[in-house]
């Protein structure tokens, strides 16, 4: 039990924070730098991501051992269409202004790389709850992400934060960040921020090598191969195990 929470609170941080999608490994940068004009939009987009990626790791999972190696990415595909399609179908029902906002982006999130990147490198190699909360925590630090450019674009750009005034009257607001280029610098300051404050932690002597690097710590039950820490290149999980069992 204790190892099962430790690898639910691993897997969440590892999403928002070691392996955040957006400011670390700078992946779905198409969606990221296109509707974050405000702080709704960038919510919405994130949180519609996050239940796809979520549901789309767990079915993943539970079908690994049926899915042929051979056609592991188009049915990785069918399945994350298949979510991407109810959640588009809910978001026209329930928040048209929200899904006339994002337009195309949300059929888009089936090819989104994050998405098919965690199928591929985590659910389909690893049991349902891990594999679910792998999805979560990726998609609460994308939608994080979202959020805070989202917010910063829209604050800088029209004074305002969710559709609320907070800059004082005689604000001059700046347009430029609510138009394509401001999605890149505040994108960079954001990036730029991470890692001054990467660069803090590892002055103060903690160990920062392993953010960004998709390392967990967990080398029996990795499925990264080739990896310097375990000795030997190109040992898996199979073959730690075995030597662990002394077989």
């Amino acid at each position: 039990m204790k190892e099962s929470k430790w690898k639910i609170g691993e897997r969440l941080f590892n999403g928002i924070v070691r392996e955040n999608p957006t400011l670390v490994l700078t992946l779905g940068m198409c969606p990221t730098l296109a509707v974050t004009t405000s702080a709704v939009n960038g919510l919405g987009m994130g949180l519609t991501t996050a239940v796809v990626l979520a549901c789309s790791n767990l079915m993943i999972s539970l079908l690994r051992r049926v899915i042929p190696n051979k056609v592991r990415i188009p049915a990785f595909i069918v399945i994350i269409a298949s979510f991407v399609t109810v959640a588009q179908l809910l978001l026209e029902a329930y928040l048209p202004s929200l899904n006339k906002a994002l337009g195309v982006y949300i059929p888009l999130i089936v090819v989104n790389c994050i998405i098919l990147g965690r199928a591929e490198s985590y659910a389909y190699s690893n049991p349902p709850v891990p594999s679910l909360f792998d999805g979560i925590g990726m998609g609460l630090g994308f939608t994080l992400a979202l959020t805070c450019i989202g917010a910063v674009r829209e604050l800088l750009g029209t004074g305002k934060v969710f559709d609320l005034q907070v800059m004082p009257s005689f604000y001059t607001p700046i347009g430029i960040f609510v138009l394509a280029p401001g999605a890149f610098f505040v994108l960079a300051m954001l990036v730029a921020l991470q890692n001054h404050l990467k660069a803090i932690a590892a002055a103060k002597g903690r160990d920062v090598s392993k953010v960004g690097s998709g390392c967990g710590g967990d080398c029996p039950h990795c499925g990264v191969s080739g990896c310097a820490d375990r000795g030997v290149p190109g040992d898996g999980p199979a073959v730690i195990d075995l030597t662990k069992e002394g077989k």
